[in-house]
């Protein structure tokens, strides 16, 4: 135990002070034309058939069905005028009211990220990091579990992060987890959208060899986690120790419409996630889902009667909602029509208004 303590120490002596360099999306863009209520989020150059404006001016919807659902494990996409009746049902469905029409989408992820107005993979990883709470933590059974040993241990934690993306846990001792650590370091972090649990959810693992923080950096993680989970502020700490993931080796990001990206490491760590990522927590997304859910709503039902419709996150870019249509649920990206990065809660409302009262003329 002190071996590894001492290992963290030398490993982390810098940043928090600073810590040594590590070793070495689906998602729907709800997207309109420049002559329709909303405004293409990519600038030019897109060169597909999506990208040409409608006679109408109508947008584009693009909405990623949970695979789940139907058995489609590819990427798809959905194209349809605001005008017409939505009484389609999917070509892969038996008839029932399942909503948007769906066909394949091809290019990567960074084709997707380009058309349809998404955060590049690094930034989007650094975002999904700040805005969810918990995690799945995935260990390797020490040999004290006996005939387990070896095998892959998961377990649902709570975590923050330090200011170059590496995760910190508060673990108890006892917990099997912290023992299968304390024999071997290595283990896998899987983290995905808050609100969603649908394999098109986006979701990123990230690599890495876990150890506990010295003595004199306790009171900083403790900060770091009283930053994200404010209940932290009136607990008493207990038995619990904080650990960091002091290297990352690799991110593998399951970002949409059937892509994946392994994303780099360095890039992860140097970009900043947006700010309305870090400061829009729960409240925000409860509060603009207060306001904006009954008409987001209303103004989706143009494409297919929705039955619901709620925002689960919300970026620099644009907002993702949840729509459930009938048993069918789905993932929609909606890009802001506004010439800046929004970077406040404020400012992510003007822009919802914005769209709102466009699409309403």
């Amino acid at each position: 135990m002190e071996a590894l303590a001492g290992a963290a120490a030398a490993a982390s002596s810098a940043l928090l002070p600073s810590f040594p360099a590590h070793q070495s999306h689906s998602r729907v863009a709800l997207r309109a034309r420049p002559c329709g209520p909303l405004r293409a989020a990519s600038a030019g150059g897109g060169g597909g058939k999506d990208d040409a404006a409608k006679p109408n001016g109508t947008p584009v919807v693009k909405s990623k069905v949970d695979p789940s659902q139907n058995g489609a494990l590819g990427p798809v996409t959905t194209e349809k005028s605001r005008t017409t009746s939505s009484t389609n049902t999917t070509p892969d469905s038996s008839g029932s009211r399942a909503g948007l029409f769906r066909t394949p989408i091809s290019g990567g992820v960074q084709s997707a990220t380009f058309a349809h107005g998404l955060p590049p993979p690094a930034l989007a990883v650094r975002n999904l990091m700040e805005q969810a709470r918990f995690a799945h933590l995935c260990t390797v059974m020490s040999g004290m579990h006996h005939r387990r040993a070896g095998y892959p241990f998961g377990s649902l934690v709570d975590f923050a992060n330090d200011s170059m993306g590496h995760p910190i846990f508060s673990l108890s001792p006892l917990a099997i987890h912290t023992r299968n650590l304390l024999s071997d370091p290595r283990c896998t972090l899987v983290v995905q959208v808050p609100g969603w649990s649908g394999l098109s959810n986006a979701r990123v693992t990230i690599f890495g060899d876990v150890y506990p923080l010295p003595a004199e950096q306790q009171e900083w993680a403790h900060k770091q986690y009283v930053a994200k989970h404010q209940q932290w502020a009136s607990q008493q700490w207990g038995n619990f120790y904080y650990y960091r993931m002091q290297n990352i080796s690799d991110i593998y990001f399951i970002g949409g419409f059937g892509t994946v990206a392994w994303v780099d490491v360095k890039q992860y760590e140097t970009i900043q996630p947006d700010k309305i990522a870090v400061d829009g927590g729960e409240q925000s997304l409860k509060e603009l889902n207060a306001i904006f859910s009954k008409p987001l709503r209303e103004f989706m039902s143009a494409e297919g009667e929705v039955d619901d419709a709620a925002l689960i996150s919300v970026d620099s870019k644009g907002i993702d909602i949840r729509v459930r249509q009938g048993a069918q649920f789905n993932i929609q990206r909606l890009a802001f029509d506004v010439p800046y990065k929004v970077e406040t809660l404020e400012e992510a409302k003007r822009a919802l208004h914005k769209i709102i009262k466009t699409s309403s003329k």
